[in-house]
């Protein structure tokens, strides 16, 4: 897998098939969801800024863009939290710059 961290490429390859069934289930929601997806990977982006979880940012930057997202859109949803989390979003933004200046 492109663009993820070590410990996610961990859980997929030593952790004898259960990175791979939780990956399925996330799948299988992700299918199901109402959302198209490109939407969808904007939202997991605002949630991933909202709970400081970095570390996924660069996957689900790129797979945003590859869905058509602008910079300016994937701005806006790590954006979407700072009224309820704060400034705190403003760590995650460096992210975005490095993915999308490449």
């Amino acid at each position: 897998m492109e663009k993820v961290t070590n410990g996610f490429e961990l859980l997929m390859t030593e952790t004898n098939g259960v990175g791979q069934a939780f990956m399925d289930a996330i799948f299988q929601m992700s299918e199901k969801s109402a959302l198209d997806q490109k939407t969808h990977e904007l939202a997991y982006i605002a949630v991933l800024v909202s709970t400081k979880m970095y570390g996924g940012l660069p996957f689900h930057i790129h797979r945003a863009t590859e869905l058509g997202a602008s910079k300016d859109e994937i701005k806006s949803a790590m954006l979407v939290s700072m009224p309820i989390v704060g400034i705190q979003v403003a760590d995650a933004l460096p992210y975005l710059t490095e993915m999308t200046e490449k």
